[in-house]
């Protein structure tokens, strides 16, 4: 039951950046943007929380997923550095994911060839 979760909150979030993408004229990059802001409204808002417990997966690996994490981060940072946490809180929280994405970009490019198009 929990992979069907996830699938069904990963795939709505899915279907709502297709819909954004075939009927307005919002550039994917422009959509992925709003996607992490929205994450961490949501957050904020207090309504990931209780997604996040729903979908697991299916709502942290998205990109609504990265802002979720961000607030959280800052939100534990604030509580317990104070002002401080403002600035550093969301990089704490995220930096294994970041560094994971880069760790994986270069052994992509080091493994691949580029083609010239």
């Amino acid at each position: 039951m929990e992979f069907l979760r996830a699938f069904i909150v990963g795939g709505l979030l899915c279907v709502i950046g297709q819909i954004l993408i075939d009927k307005t004229k919002l550039t994917p990059a422009r959509i992925l943007v709003m996607y992490v802001v929205a994450g961490v409204f949501l957050q904020v808002i207090g309504v990931y929380e209780p997604l996040v417990e729903f979908g697991g997966a299916g709502a942290t690996v998205p990109l609504t997923g990265f802002g979720y994490s961000l607030a959280k981060g800052v939100e534990k940072a604030v509580t317990e550095q104070g002002f401080l946490g403002i600035f550093t809180g969301g990089l704490t929280a995220t930096a294994g994911g970041i560094a994971a994405a880069i760790l994986f970009g270069v052994i992509a490019s080091v493994l691949s060839k580029s083609k010239e198009k």
